[in-house]
């Protein structure tokens, strides 16, 4: 990854702190997950599209996070690394090579995100569902997260993700209240946590994510968790942002481990149910053991 800082104007590299350092892909479990994927079922993952730094690990462990609708996205998000531009039509095979991957990798639990498609009518809501259902049939032991897009507000369509059930319906508002509309293209702050509110009150196990490194402030971070707490939501992750390439935001700040550690206990005392707080932490990180915090 290229990590830059604008300094008098010019572009420099930022050199990486120790902790931030990641393992190379390796192992028999990675070279079966990554085969699977890429060559039998041609199929998306967030992981490769959005340049996760924990690919290998969680590779390594036979996990990983599908990316559904394409793998190009209507918007152009300042910190993704999901290519932007016209999408094609959607795959109506995808819900089934999806789920067979799950079955046959053994998941028990997956997390599922998607690209934004603003360009349909429904912004893909009824792929969701198609995918979730069709998980749900195949591989009926597997648990599923799905990190969802905010369908331009819509709630009627964001009902039907809650009625096809999945166990955790995430979604992220990436960074705080002053600094998402230079982050996020079209997403809105207020509108992220609407679809929060409208997750917990129509009975679903919300959950969402932020970056820091954007240029925030402690007490943005602060602020960000009292309303997200005020719209129902007990789930956080929190990680630093990495530069994707030169063309993406710079990173502002290497936020020290103590900081993250703080903020997750600051989390935690203000009402949190689970905190999961470092610099590597991305929204499925781990993912599997937000499960047990579902309500039932």
């Amino acid at each position: 990854m290229v990590e830059q800082v604008i300094v008098n104007g010019k572009a420099k590299r930022r050199i990486k702190p120790d902790w931030l350092k990641i393992s190379l892909p390796k192992g028999n479990t990675f070279i079966k997950t990554n085969n699977l994927i890429k060559n039998e079922h041609a199929l998306n993952t967030i992981c490769v599209s959005g340049r996760c730094p924990n690919l290998a690990e969680c590779w390594g462990r036979g996990t990983a996070t599908f990316m559904i609708g394409g793998d190009t996205c209507t918007r152009s998000c300042g910190f993704c690394a999901v290519k932007t531009g016209t999408p094609d039509a959607l795959d109506p095979f995808e819900p089934a090579k999806v789920a067979q991957s799950i079955k046959t990798m053994g998941i028990k639990h997956c997390v599922i995100t998607s690209v934004d498609r603003d360009d349909l009518r429904d912004g893909g809501a009824q792929h969701w569902v198609n995918t979730i259902r069709t998980v749900k049939a195949v591989s009926p032991g597997t648990t599923l997260e799905t990190l969802i897009p905010d369908f331009l507000g819509d709630m009627e369509l964001v009902q039907m993700l809650v009625e096809a059930k999945p166990e955790i319906i995430s979604h992220n508002m990436e960074t705080v209240r002053r600094l998402t509309p230079q982050v996020r293209s079209r997403a809105k702050y207020d509108r992220s946590l609407a679809v929060l509110k409208y997750l917990g009150q129509a009975g679903a196990t919300a959950k969402t994510g932020i970056m820091l490194g954007l240029g925030e402030t402690e007490q943005e971070v602060l602020e960000l968790m009292d309303d997200v707490l005020a719209v129902g939501c007990r789930i956080l992750t929190i990680g630093q942002y990495l530069q994707p390439t030169h063309k993406h935001l710079p990173v502002q700040e290497y936020v020290d481990p103590e900081v993250f550690e703080r903020l997750k206990q600051a989390g935690l005392a203000k009402g949190f149910r689970f905190v999961e707080s470092g610099p590597l932490v991305r929204s499925s990180y781990f993912a599997e053991k937000h499960v047990d915090l579902a309500e039932k």
